[in-house]
Parts: structure tokens; sequence; C-alpha cells
């Protein structure tokens, strides 16, 4: 079976043509109808995955006789989800896999969830075709359904939701354990055995695998298995994976401070629960690698944070100036330097409720320190005020972060976030609910092609500039103005019949009721 790109770049001149008719916005419920019926399947692909569809168009959709116009249709961002799951029965097990995939959206980004009454449909009635073991599926579960499994009526859900069982309290955890189901009751028991070191020591990999990794750094070890790995390791990294594990002895904490090699250290001069004595050799610890780490504990005495506050390292006085016990004087006279050369992006955010302390986060908003406004400006409930204040902030890791992350980020801060900042996720921005449309024909200039690709989403651009910038040298720049609808309609005509921009140019709203029937009744073959 080709992949949804093979399918594309098989695709002849007069298919693009429809495909990008299948976007038009002007193309009526009618027009997308019979392309839904008659087109090929690189049209039906575009028509039924990569935008949204009135309801009639949904319902010939959903009965489509083929399977693989149903699927795009499954892995669809743009429709309602609650659109989308009227596909949970379909009869193909296919289409079904694909619902379960849902839509590919990027990390730290997450589709909105489907209905919760699917996804349980999906839990109670698939049968093993679907991969509802998938991270993609669990991205499509909303937050009250997640939290309601574990004491769900609906034992199958019940099981699914027993899967959090380290993040559930004493009462739920013995629910689960006493469960009238006896799947659920098992499922707890299996979950419940993480807990014990003899069961853990039992199943213990002999050599390096996912399976042992994944024991040593995060499961309650026996004394046994400790000492194994001092004494006789399997892999060379051994010892740093349970310098990190939260059952480790104290005494192998101190040990391990004390290892020789730095790795070790690093990992140990970061854990919550080290000692004094650990804790004050580590900070004079010869590996930067290792003071660095040691300068996040919360416990650090006010001699370990003036030592490592002139530390020679520029990354540990970075490190230690953000500590929550210093005060904004004591931050001051550290000499760090802010780095530049991030990712300014959208933060992932847990779909559980997280707590928040609204003054601990407005005080790193009024910090002097731009690495403590930077945490500020990600987060999501920031109050009008600070949005206002940090809007402004001469840091532009500030000013981007909150243009990426919050709802309510000003049109202006977002223009200008997008004009300054060029790294990772700077596309992100223009898709926030804010971003200006008005005045962006100015930008037909700039030297910068993403840039000059902004003057697209201006409805008010002259006719001309358009015109100009479908003969821009950057592709990208080209395919946005040949959708835009003040494009003269020769041009347009032009465009219809190139071989890279007709995609575009059958996309574009101002396209005339003759030229669309044209493209519909000789099948994307014209003339126009």
């Amino acid at each position: 079976m080709r992949t949804p790109e093979q399918v594309w770049e098989e695709a002849d001149l007069a298919t693009r043509r429809l495909a990008g008719l299948a976007l038009n916005p002007s193309a009526s419920e009618e027009v997308l109808l019979r392309l839904l019926a008659d087109a090929p399947l690189a049209v039906r692909m575009v028509l039924c995955r990569d935008r949204d569809l009135p309801e009639a168009v949904v319902d010939a959709v959903i009965e489509h006789p083929d399977r693989r116009t149903r699927g795009f249709f499954a892995t669809n961002p743009h429709v309602d989800p609650a659109r989308r799951g009227r596909l949970v029965d379909d009869p193909d097990w296919i289409v079904r896999s694909h619902l379960v995939e849902g839509p590919r959206i990027h990390f730290p980004h997450r589709p909105r969830p489907l209905p919760d009454d699917v996804i349980v449909r999906m839990i109670r009635t698939y049968n093993g075709e679907e991969p509802l073991g998938s991270h993609y599926f669990y991205q499509q579960m909303s937050a009250e359904l997640i939290e309601s499994m574990p004491t769900h009526p609906l034992p199958e859900v019940r099981w699914w939701g027993a899967g959090r069982w380290h993040g559930l309290p004493a009462d739920i955890r013995a629910a689960l354990l006493a469960d009238p189901d006896d799947r659920v009751r098992e499922r707890a028991r299996e979950l419940q055995r993480y807990e014990d070191p003899a069961w853990i020591e039992s199943v213990l990999p002999d050599r390096p695998c996912h399976a042992r990794t994944d024991i040593l750094l995060n499961q309650a070890l026996s004394r046994a298995v400790v000492d194994s790995v001092l004494t006789a390791p399997a892999g060379k990294d051994d010892k740093a994976m349970i310098a990190g594990n939260p059952s480790l002895p104290a005494d192998v904490v101190a040990l391990l401070a004390a290892d020789p090699d730095p790795e070790v250290r690093e990992r140990i001069a970061r854990r919550p629960d080290l000692q004094p004595a650990e804790r004050h050799a580590l900070v004079a610890d010869p590996h930067p690698e290792v003071r660095r780490a040691v300068a996040h504990q919360a416990e650090l005495g006010p001699v370990e944070r003036e030592r490592l506050a002139v530390d020679p390292d520029p990354d540990v006085r970075l490190a230690v100036s953000v500590h929550p016990a210093l005060t904004e004087e004591e931050r001051a006279r550290i000499d760090y330097q802010v780095p530049m050369d991030c990712r300014f992006g959208f933060r992932y955010v847990s779909v559980l409720p997280q707590p928040r302390d609204p003054d601990a986060v407005r005080r790193k908003a009024l910090s002097g320190h731009p690495m403590l406004r930077r945490e500020a400006a990600e987060d999501r409930e920031l109050a009008a005020d600070l949005v206002a204040l940090l809007a402004e902030d001469d840091d532009l890791g500030v000013r981007v972060l909150l243009a990426q992350n919050h709802p309510d980020a000003p049109a202006a801060l977002l223009l200008r976030s997008f004009l300054e900042y060029t790294g990772p996720e700077r596309e992100n921005l223009i898709t926030r609910p804010n971003f200006p449309r008005a005045g962006l024909g100015e930008l037909a200039d700039h030297e910068d092609p993403q840039v000059r690709a902004l003057v697209a989403r201006d409805p008010d651009t002259s006719p001309t500039i358009v015109d100009r910038l479908t003969r821009d040298p950057d592709p990208d720049v080209r395919a946005a103005l040949a959708r835009h609808p003040n494009l003269p309609r020769p041009r347009l005509a032009e465009l219809l019949d190139d071989e890279e921009l007709a995609h575009a140019a059958a996309a574009n709203p101002a396209l005339d009721a003759a030229t669309i029937d044209r493209l519909l009744t000789t099948d994307g073959r014209g003339p126009w």
C-alpha cells in the first residue's frame, strides 16, 4: 500500500489542480462532494485530511466505499474530533487503526481529544488489530477521562486506569487490588510487583538491554542487585543508571558521590536526598558538569551557594544564579551569562492538572533575572498585568516564550517575535490566535523569505505586490502568494498551468465559478 507521500508524488499536474480546488475555501459543498465522488486518490487525501469540511461532506466521507479515503479523514486535525469519532465502528480495521493513531501533531503539541464515549467504545470493542497501546491513542484522551479511569464503572476502562499505578493514591490502588473483575485485579497485582525488590531481582536481565535499563533507572532495587552493579556490572553504564534510582540505599549514595566516573557523580548530584557532607564534596568537584548539577539542589547552604556563585565555569554560575534561596540582590552580584541559542518554543504541559503557585510565578515574572522571567513567560495562566509587562521585556527569550505559550499574547508581540526570532518552532507563532493580518503587506521587501510570506495573510495587500511575490526567488513565498485573493486574474490563469504553483493557484478563493466548473468537467486538464 502506498504511503501518503507516494500518493502525492505520483499525482500529475491535473490531479494537483483538483487537490488545490479541494482546499479552496470558496469551493461549494456541491464541488467538494463531486471531488469526493469522482476525483483521484491524491485529491481525496487532501480533501479528507487537510481541511475542515461541511457536515454533508462528512456524511459522505463516512459512507465512502474506499477505506483509504475514510482513513485519511480519521487523521484529520482540522475537523471537530467528534466527527472523526463517527468512524469508531468502521468495518475496516485499517480505518479504525488510523482513528486510534489520530492526527500526527508534532510534540510538544497534542491533538484535540476524541469524545470520551468514543475512547471507551474503542477500549471495549477493539480486539488487538488496532494499536491501542500507542502513545498517539493516549494523547487523544481527555483529562477528565484519564482521571476517571481507575474508578470507571466499566472494568475494561478500569484496567486501563490501573496503568497509572505509581501516580494513584493508596485508596484507589487498594480498590483496584480488590476489584470484582479478575482482569483488573490481575493487572493491579502485576503493577504492584514492580514495588517488590525481590520480584524485580528475579526478572532483571543479566545483559544490557532496554528492560535492564528501565529497572536500574526506575524500579525498586534489592541490595543484592545494587551490590552486583557495584562489583560486577553487566554494562559500563550500570552504575550511572542506579545513581539516580530513588530506592538506592543512603550508604551507596555516599559511596557513589565519590565514584571516579564523573557521569556517576553528576547523577548523584541531582538526587533530592543528598546529605550535607555529600553535597558539600560535590560543590568542590573538579568536573563542572557535576558542580552544575549540584547547583540545582534546593538544600544548598549559604556557604555552598557563595562558592558556586564565583565558580570559574559560567554554566555553574548560571545554574546557581536561579537558586530559589537567593535574594534579587545576591543574584545581581553573580557574573552569569544568559544563553540566547535556546529553543524558545511551546512548553509541554501534562493533560492532567498540575500544581501551580501563582505567587511564585509572580515573583519570577518580576525578577531581575531573565531566566526566571522566561520560566514565568511559559505559564499559560499568567495574569494580564504580567502579560503586558513581559510583552515589553528586554530579553528576547522572555518575549518569544510568552508569545509561544500564552493564549492572550498580544498581536504586536506575536509579530515582533516572528520578526526577531529565527529558531525552532518559529512557524508556530503564526498559528497563535492573535497573530495580526492587517499591515503585513508592508513586509513585501523584507530580506527574510519567511517574513515576506506573511504578506499572504494581509487581505489588503495590493494586487501589484501579490503578483510580484508570485515570482519571488523563494518557493514558499511564491506558493503562499499564489493563494492570495488579490492576485490579478490573468496571473492566476497563468499559474494554473505552472507545474510548481498550479496546486496553490487552484486553492485561491478568487477562482471564478466558470474556472471551477472547467476544472471539474475536464478532470483538472483545462483549458482556462
